[in-house]
């Protein structure tokens, strides 16, 4: 019991230290008291541990001392569940299952238990019902040493939790006799979460305990503090104050510093007094005794007066509390999930939570733009759009601590998986001077996160373009183009091919370079639509002669069907490129070319239209521009869009980007967007417990984010202005809406 409890005491102290214990409770927190705390920078992280003792699996081992009887054989279902897991640890539901088929068969096995729980909370540290099993399993055999040391772990894992602090304080409460350690317990969980909106059932369970001590001022103390927030059930707190403040003394309620404070008023109040009187009445005063009697007497008063003043304190408290909740109320009724879930979270309510920001940031108080940030997180932890606008708010409000320590979370825990952060922290380093870092992130994304990504072999090349390094940024296309020439059919080798070409010439302005390029390409690529549309499209940014004798037998290779020649295109696809090449020759060609071209086009496309379709074309259609009926037959024809389950938006890149050339062919409809703290030294505790499983030096063993396939829409290549990416709605595909604002600016 004793070293159970001076672990609460050290887990209080070390919390302190990144708390700014000096700082009253009633006061905002200062920046670094709004993280999970701070220790040593870089943390080590455990080694991988298996379902069994000789399996690979790529989860974080607990640590040395609890491994006693993690040998024991595996029943067939927790073989087959670790197996699953294995392959993929963001399988959530098959974790909840290995969960409770180990704690039905292994009920005695703690280090069993001890083994499936410190592998799930690596991944899944956020879930804090979890936490609260673990604990209560270390209980059940009697290790309050271990309960202690879960709960520490957990309020480390999901600081900004009510929920999991006001099971911790419940468990001290009926652990420990010393109310000094249950209070310091309490103080901690209120720094963190004590201004939440929904924060009323640990404040109540404050209430409670200080009501069982009978220590009055204490408990009119936690009422003060509350009265200054806007949380829920305000009301009743007030309430229940002024019934308080009703039937105790104003001696039992006033802290020492008020019973001061009143002492020293009611002093230089009767010496005014006296002075008014005369020297012979102060003589008789003080003679008669009478001064301090009179002094203890306004201590310990009752006086309706003292107690109007004392109550009326508060009540203004109260109402510009109640004044900021008429604010925030509509926002607070719209959270409908304010913890964390694998399952995506509706559009709804994750565009309430960009309101609710917006607002808590025009109010100004930078506390309060912390902690809602980080209430949100919870929530919306696996959203790279929220981590990405919360590092750039800390970033402009000068935080870059915080920044940091918001970055290093999202890009090593919360959403490792997903592509954009990792774009989003390559570009962000390279603005701050880390080239290193900036180069870091990238080459994850390349070899890890999403190899061949063609949106970030565009950007890394780009800033190397930047850094002056030519030879660099050529290389990074070069590495991909040899890396996808050893695949099979691989969607993605024409557009490497024609970007680098056009890349080439943006550059080095070397036309024929380029077409080297793009000559080399057909040597290895077989021609597609989207491949033929960015070669017609190089042509139009090339000084003259333009090669259309180069150009039209690639043309009408694709177009034409021909049984001896592997053709994968619709015939969508086929006359759409027709006319994508009809209009090119309209500008760039001779009216020999564009006969050909017509007559071409006619042959193969308009004797496969229904004549219905022709009657249905009204006489001022035949009257508009020839540019006006190209439009119409471009936007009544859905251009096809094949996916391939490698690259999935690879194919729609090239046409979106072409699209927005002037004089160019329409642009096809966009595809709907789809849509805590980071403790270094909390990294350090879990080597022995993988509690996060934080990236090796090689980044192995990339974790996806949630149990459910990733929204494809990220991929794109976006148009060619290069818009930043619209932030993903959900983690996983959901129904058309219209994506969030982004917050953040274009990479280029």
């Amino acid at each position: 019991m004793g070293e159970s409890q001076a672990m609460v005491a050290e887990g209080y102290n070390a919390s302190a230290a990144t708390v700014e214990s000096n700082v009253d409770s009633s006061q905002s927190v200062a920046n670094v008291s709004l993280v999970n705390g701070t220790g040593p920078e870089g943390g080590s992280t455990a080694s991988a541990e298996n379902g069994t003792a000789t399996d690979n699996v790529p989860v974080t081992a607990p640590g040395a001392g609890h491994i006693d009887n993690a040998g024991s054989a595996l029943s067939p279902e927790e073989e087959r569940l670790w197996s699953i897991v294995r392959a993929n640890s963001s399988e959530f539901n098959a974790w909840t299952a290995l969960i409770e088929e180990t704690e039905r068969i292994s009920q005695d096995n703690i280090s069993k238990i001890r083994k499936v729980y410190d592998a799930f909370l690596a991944e899944f540290p956020l879930c804090y019902g979890y936490w609260k099993k673990y604990a209560d399993h270390e209980a059940r055999v009697g290790a309050m040493d271990k309960v202690v040391e879960v709960y520490e772990r957990a309020v480390q894992g999901v600081t900004y939790s009510v929920d999991i602090w006001l099971h911790y304080c419940v468990f001290a409460i009926n652990t420990y006799g010393d109310p000094d350690t249950i209070r310091s317990l309490f103080e901690r969980a209120v720094v963190y979460v004590g201004t939440d909106f929904l924060s009323s059932p640990l404040w109540d369970k404050y209430i409670e305990y200080e009501h069982m001590q009978q220590d009055w001022s204490r408990l009119a103390m936690i009422y003060t503090r509350i009265l200054e927030n806007p949380i829920q059930n305000l009301d009743r707190y007030f309430n229940n104050f002024k019934e308080l403040a009703e039937t105790r003394p104003l001696s039992e309620l006033r802290s020492a510093e008020e019973s001061a404070t009143v002492a020293v008023a009611s002093d230089a109040s009767e010496t005014a007094l006296s002075e008014s009187d005369g020297k012979a009445d102060e003589g008789k005063s003080q003679a008669d005794g009478t001064s301090e009697p009179s002094k203890l007497e306004s201590a310990g008063s009752t006086d309706p007066e003292e107690l109007k003043k004392y109550i009326g304190i508060r009540e203004a408290l109260y109402i510009k509390a109640k004044e900021f909740e008429s604010k925030i109320i509509g926002f607070e009724m719209a959270i409908r999930r304010p913890y964390f879930h694998v399952r995506p979270l509706n559009v709804a309510e994750l565009e309430n939570w960009h309101n609710y920001l917006d607002f808590i940031e025009s109010d100004g108080d930078f506390n309060k733009v912390v902690k809602l940030y980080e209430r949100c997180l919870v929530a919306c932890a696996n959203y790279p759009e929220y981590w990405i606008r919360y590092v750039l708010s800390m970033g402009s409000s000068g935080s870059m601590d915080l920044a940091d320590n918001a970055l290093t979370r999202a890009t090593q825990v919360f959403v490792k998986r997903q592509p954009e952060i990792h774009l989003f922290a390559a570009r962000l380093k390279e603005q701050n001077g880390d080239i290193a870092g900036a180069r870091a992130a990238f080459q994850l994304l390349h070899s890890e996160i999403s190899p061949g990504l063609l949106e970030a072999v565009i950007k890394h090349a780009n800033m190397e373009q930047r850094l002056g390094n030519v030879d660099d940024a050529f290389s990074v296309y070069e590495q991909v183009i040899a890396v996808e020439k050893g695949k099979d059919n691989s969607i993605l080798l024409p557009l490497l091919y024609a970007q680098y070409s056009r890349f080439s010439y943006l550059v080095l302005r070397d036309a024929e370079k380029a077409r080297k390029i793009i000559v080399e390409a057909l040597d290895h690529v077989q021609p597609s639509k989207h491949f033929m549309e960015a070669l017609i499209f190089f042509e139009t940014i090339l000084p003259p002669p333009r090669k259309i004798e180069y150009l039209d037998p690639l043309v009408e290779n694709l177009i034409k069907p021909n049984v001896d020649t592997q053709n994968t295109a619709s015939s969508t696809e086929r006359e759409e490129l027709s006319l994508i090449y009809i209009e090119f020759l309209g500008l760039f060609g001779d009216v020999e070319s564009i006969k050909k071209a017509e007559d071409r086009h006619c042959k193969l496309f308009l004797p496969h239209r229904s004549r219905s379709e022709l009657k249905k074309r009204s006489a001022d259609e035949f009257l508009s521009s020839d540019r006006t009926k190209l439009a119409k037959t471009y936007n009544e024809t859905a251009p096809a869009q094949p996916v391939s389950n490698a690259y999935p938006n690879a194919p729609a890149q090239w046409s979106g980007g072409y699209a927005a050339q002037p004089q160019a062919w329409p642009q096809p409809q966009a595809a709907p967007a789809q849509p805590q703290q980071w403790n270094p030294a909390y990294g350090q505790q879990q080597a022995a417990y993988g509690a996060y499983g934080g990236y090796p030096a090689g980044y192995a063993a990339p974790q996806a984010p949630t149990p459910v396939p990733q929204a494809a829409a990220y991929g794109a290549y976006p148009p060619q202005a290069y818009p930043a990416t619209a932030p993903l709605a959900a983690p996983v595909q959901q129904p058309a809406a219209a994506p969030p604002q982004a917050y953040y600016n274009t990479y280029y």
